[in-house]
């Protein structure tokens, strides 16, 4: 499509996963995403990835419709070329893959922002994820991380039996103190707000870092209650999909008052709605991670370059990489508990670095 600002693609592509990715949400095959890619007239591009996710995203629509709404956003984006944030800020995953792609085409080069982690010189420390699953694949994977040298292991739980999930804690904690490990929890809302007190307290004997979301989102009164009480410091990630107002944000952290925010751009307002997140935890006092939300390459570097630019303090939630059979190839490798970017490696891997155009014939061949 011909304008005065800018040309763009839009690339559908479903990745595979090496396993079935259990979820709170059942399990996962395949998961679709849209590339975007934008080009100015001076043949100038840059590449976005736009990544929903169904049954959690706010803007998880079916994929026709998806589609249309990605199409009306970059054509207004072509036309007048300003992203309007207030437009876009129910649709998440569009605006951060509409972000980003601007970024990518401003640094010509996927070292998105000028960070030492872009040069090369440091990473970004990270958890190691433990995916849902029977008790033996669940061991497998802790085993497994800790083996790699992962110092922050997360965990989802709320598929097992409780005392099957209170086992494989046991089993961490009978080999490595809390000094020698950090042990998140994630419930993605298993809990009743009646059982979750009891839960919080026998969680807490194995001395977790925190919990992400224990209740179900929506209950604001239970949930502060929770917070307000809590053995065990809790962190909100669902709560926060669909709140686009500075003052939704500002009345959920003044009632329930969380100790953490687990930051997601794909689901959390782009990187423009998790800038406002940022800046009120800092104002009222909440620490936070980012991650990344079953994005592939493309998503996760452009989250990866951006953390860099905040200067995180603690492990961030950034391993997706290696889900997926089909994942484009890239310079992002974990060395032990810490992602690195490689922009020498990425040259090597990926002849379209630095012409993204291709990437759609790319993408239709494979």
């Amino acid at each position: 499509m011909q304008n005065s600002h800018y040309t763009f693609s839009i690339i559908p592509r479903t990745l595979v996963f090496h396993r079935p990715a259990g979820t709170s949400r059942g399990v996962m095959h395949t998961h679709t995403v849209w590339y975007v890619v934008l080009t100015n007239a001076a043949g100038q591009s840059g590449i976005g990835e736009c990544a929903p996710l169904p049954g959690l995203s706010c803007d998880a629509l079916p994929p026709k419709d998806y589609e249309t709404a990605l199409h009306q956003a970059c054509t207004t984006l072509a036309r007048t070329g300003q992203l309007t944030h207030t437009t876009l800020e129910k649709t998440p995953s569009i605006l951060f893959g509409l972000e980003t792609a601007l970024q990518h085409l401003q640094a010509s080069s996927f070292a998105l922002w000028p960070t030492a982690f872009a040069r090369s010189e440091a990473g970004i420390p990270i958890n190691g994820l433990v995916w849902m699953g029977d008790y033996p694949y669940m061991l497998q994977q802790i085993e497994a991380k800790l083996a790699q040298g992962f110092r922050c292991i997360k965990l989802k739980i709320g598929a097992l039996d409780f005392s099957r999930e209170l086992a494989l804690l046991r089993h961490i904690r009978a080999a490595f103190s809390p000094s020698d490990i950090t042990i998140r929890v994630d419930a993605n809302g298993a809990f009743s707000p009646a059982e979750a007190p009891e839960k919080l307290s026998r969680l807490a004997e194995f001395h977790l870092h925190s919990i992400e979301q224990p209740i179900a989102k929506g209950q604001w009164e239970a949930l502060a209650a929770l917070t307000a009480n809590t053995p065990l410091p809790i962190a909100l990630d669902e709560e926060l999909i669909g709140l686009t107002t500075l003052a939704e944000k500002e009345e959920l952290l003044r009632t329930v008052a969380p100790q953490y925010l687990v930051l997601k751009p794909s689901l959390h307002g782009g990187l423009h709605g998790t800038r406002q997140w940022l800046d009120l935890a800092a104002k009222h006092g909440v620490g936070w991670w980012l991650t990344s939300a079953l994005e592939s390459n493309i998503g996760l570097n452009a989250i990866a370059q951006w953390c860099a630019t905040l200067a995180p303090t603690l492990p961030q939630g950034l391993g997706t990489g290696l889900l997926y059979t089909n994942n484009l190839p890239f310079g992002l490798a974990v060395q032990q508990d810490t992602l690195w970017f490689s922009p020498t490696h990425m040259q090597q891997l990926c002849p379209y670095s630095t012409c993204p155009t291709t990437l759609k014939s790319y993408c239709s061949s494979m």
